[in-house]
């Protein structure tokens, strides 16, 4: 519910900030509460051989995964387009995770996979086609599949090496790095503008409080506590539930077909999260 808000949050900022200079503050503040939280419990921090490796899971799981996301959407790509992209990243994690985490999705799992991705496509390909205009450049295309795939990079590294890090003081880090890609992305931006208006403030405060402060962290504790394929399909839900806030606060329209979409992809998680019945072990009695 947390990391739907964030498509809201996007289409209201647009004609009032640079995207790249809305997420580079956004990511400091987020930093900067996670350090105090971290400092007020004394929570120990990595060593620094290791902060590298938080650094780089923050710049591919928010940094490189939001700016490429919100320029390919800012250069023409339809926001519809970009949250169907959005349901590739479950199935990439899963079919990663194989490799390199050695986590081999149960049959059910798949199953989920597979149905949250077509509820997915039915709630996003209605509005796909009502906004369909002018051609997209391919490069902007594959800005938004950088996107997908930088953001499954960084769940899989949550998993790695550091795994056993204080969630605090990791996450702390990890908007640092995630600073890194959105300082670079403002300053090679030709005409950043930024209009200290209260929604643009409203919008700032929650993004980098509720959607990178408790979105994440919530995000990052599930992905480390269970298997990374299990928890990115909770991202099938994210597309669904922003059309119904578009729908509540802007009057989007929903259809028929819409509304199926939601309840698949709703279906398709609740596989993906139910546990399979263990076989029963036969002991062999001594005599």
């Amino acid at each position: 519910m947390i990391w739907s808000t964030g498509f809201i949050v996007g289409k209201a900022i647009v004609p009032l900030a640079d995207t790249s200079l809305f997420l580079l503050a956004r990511f400091a503040l987020a930093a900067l509460m996670f350090c105090i939280a971290a400092t007020s419990a004394r929570a120990a921090w990595p060593a620094w051989r290791e902060v590298p490796r938080h650094l780089l899971a923050g710049a591919l799981m928010q940094g490189l995964y939001l700016c490429a996301a919100f320029g390919a959407v800012a250069h023409g790509l339809p926001p519809a387009v970009m949250a169907l992209l959005g349901a590739l990243q479950p199935l990439l994690t899963a079919l990663l995770a194989i490799p390199l985490l050695k986590e081999l999705p149960s049959r059910r799992t798949w199953q989920g996979l597979a149905v949250g991705a077509a509820g997915v496509a039915l709630v996003v390909v209605p509005a796909m086609r009502a906004g369909i205009g002018p051609a997209v450049s391919p490069w902007v295309v594959l800005t938004g599949l950088l996107a997908i795939v930088s953001i499954t990079m960084g769940t899989l590294l949550q998993k790695m090496s550091i795994a056993a890090s204080d969630l605090r003081t990791s996450s702390a880090w990890q908007n640092v790095g995630a600073m890194l890609v959105a300082g670079v992305a403002a300053w090679l931006s030709p005409a950043p503008h930024w209009q200290p208006v209260p929604v643009l403030w409203a919008a700032l405060g929650w993004a980098a409080f509720v959607i990178s402060g408790a979105g994440t962290w919530l995000l990052l504790g599930i992905v480390r506590r269970g298997q990374a394929a299990g928890a990115s399909a909770l991202m099938f839900l994210a597309p669904p539930l922003a059309a119904v806030q578009a729908w509540l606060l802007f009057g989007d329209h929903l259809g028929p077909l819409q509304w199926l979409g939601m309840a698949v992809a709703g279906a398709g998680v609740w596989l993906c999260q139910t546990r399979q019945p263990q076989p029963k072990q036969r002991h062999a009695t001594a005599h």
